[in-house]
């Protein structure tokens, strides 16, 4: 899935926002998907070497949400359900590991 250079600016900010709301650490997030905080910032900026990375991230922020009671910031571009994008592994999404 490739992004117009506007979907990688809305998509970044969509991030962001929810990063924001969620108030915790990028050290946190990156603690319960199995990575470091470094790669959670490029996800953020969507510099990734994976496809699938942001829709993990992407999950991950909506669920923690989710569990607080607070709405999320709809995602413009990463929308839908991933299973139905056939170039997307659905399985390492699911995994919920980067």
């Amino acid at each position: 899935m490739s992004l117009t250079t506007q979907q990688k600016i809305d998509t970044i900010k969509e991030f962001n926002a929810n990063f924001e709301l969620l108030d915790i650490s990028k050290s946190e997030i990156a603690v319960a998907l199995n990575t470091n905080s470094e790669t959670i910032e490029e996800i953020l900026n969507l510099a990734v070497k994976s496809i699938e990375a942001p829709w993990i991230l992407k999950n991950y922020l909506e669920k923690q949400l989710n569990n607080k009671g607070i709405k999320s910031i709809p995602f413009s571009a990463l929308k839908g359900d991933y299973h139905d994008y056939w170039f997307l592994d659905s399985q390492k999404i699911e995994l919920g590991s980067l």
